[in-house]
């Protein structure tokens, strides 16, 4: 691992050389490229140094506690810098694992109220507004693609984009089946229901990312339901593609224009291809370990949220809290750190095997 380390440095260098040379924004798409690359190298390098510096901090003190006098005095040191040595280590490992190409994209996020009747599609729109509020925690902004409200306020199906720089390194982990306990407010006799709702987590994809045949694309237009107005109903704004060799389905109705919407559905496709060609490809890998956390299977269910106890389980790494309106409030991070942090000790462990 050393002499990779030294062979990440060597590289931080090099780029970093070449950034202050007179030329180098000659070329702007390879100058952004190069950036890019110091930057992410950029903290690696820095806690490989410090380890270095804990190493040669742990080897002075020893050699300083040949000397009797010495000894007790520099005891102290040797014990924090072969400490400290040690969970530099630790960080290095984890610094180097592999990176998830995508974690820097916004992602598209898709809402469906699943069993439950009314009450799932009422807990669907819960489940949108506390994305919606992380996401405005984060300073990410929301994008609606596609909405489908119901006469009691509920969601039938919610799909947006949440713009913002890592939005996917952090979000990936809430694909999978959410289940909700609590009275609905359909409900008059005070019993507890339990229901639940889907939810995916796409990277965002360019159309240039993913090659996709324009003849192999159905486009349909429509007029938009919903909110918007007497415009909105009056012209058929709305834009539905059909990919015929896979028969996905993508529909937009938010914007007012036809080549608008029609954009947005194009970037929803190119997603949904992308996530399909990733299952092939790795379905390929025989022998391949699948982390326990991962970014969920759409059809596990993967958190409840009790409201009658106020709590909060994410079943993949046993986690349990007691604040309920905090989480749907959209304070999610400490649920994330941990998955992330399973996440990351999963693959170290694969990684050592």
């Amino acid at each position: 691992m050393l002499e990779k380390l030294q062979a990440v440095e060597n590289r931080y260098e090099e780029l970093c050389a070449k950034s202050e040379q007179p030329d180098f924004y000659a070329d702007p798409k390879k100058a952004a490229k190069l950036l890019r690359e110091k930057n992410d190298l950029e903290p690696i390098v820095e806690c490989y140094r410090e380890y270095n510096a804990a190493v040669q901090e742990q080897a002075d003190a020893e050699e300083l506690m040949s000397d009797p006098e010495m000894r007790e005095f520099c005891q102290e040191t040797f014990q924090a810098a072969k400490q400290r040595q040690e969970e530099l280590y630790r960080q290095l490992q984890l610094l180097l694992l592999p990176k998830d190409p995508n974690d820097d994209k916004s992602v598209i996020m898709e809402i469906r109220g699943g069993v439950g009747g009314e009450e799932s599609a009422l807990f669907a729109h819960s489940l949108f507004r506390m994305y919606s509020m992380y996401a405005n925690q984060k300073g990410w902004s929301v994008e609606l693609l596609n909405y489908s409200d119901t006469e009691l306020g509920g969601v039938k199906e919610a799909d947006f984009v949440i713009n913002g720089r890592g939005a996917y390194s952090r979000l990936k982990y809430e694909s999978g089946v959410h289940r909700v306990q609590r009275v609905p407010e359909t409900e008059s006799g005070g019993r507890v229901h339990t229901s639940t709702a889907t939810v995916a987590v796409l990277p965002e994809m360019e159309e240039v990312d993913v090659q996709i045949n324009p003849a192999d694309i159905e486009m349909q237009v429509f007029r938009a339901s919903g909110a918007g107005g007497q415009h909105v109903n009056k012209t058929s704004s709305a834009v539905r593609l059909i990919h015929k060799p896979t028969g996905i389905v993508v529909s937009c109705q938010e914007e007012r224009s036809q080549v608008q919407n029609r954009e947005k559905c194009m970037r929803m496709l190119a997603s949904k291809l992308y996530e399909i060609e990733q299952e092939r490809v790795e379905s390929e890998v025989t022998g391949m370990r699948r982390s326990q956390v991962g970014t969920g299977m759409r059809n596990e269910r993967i958190r409840t949220y009790n409201f009658p106890q106020g709590r909060v389980t994410d079943h993949r790494i046993g986690l349990t809290l007691y604040k309920i309106d905090a989480v749907m409030d959209g304070a999610l991070d400490e649920i994330i750190d941990g998955l992330a942090t399973a996440d990351q000790a999963e693959k170290l462990k694969n990684a050592q095997n």
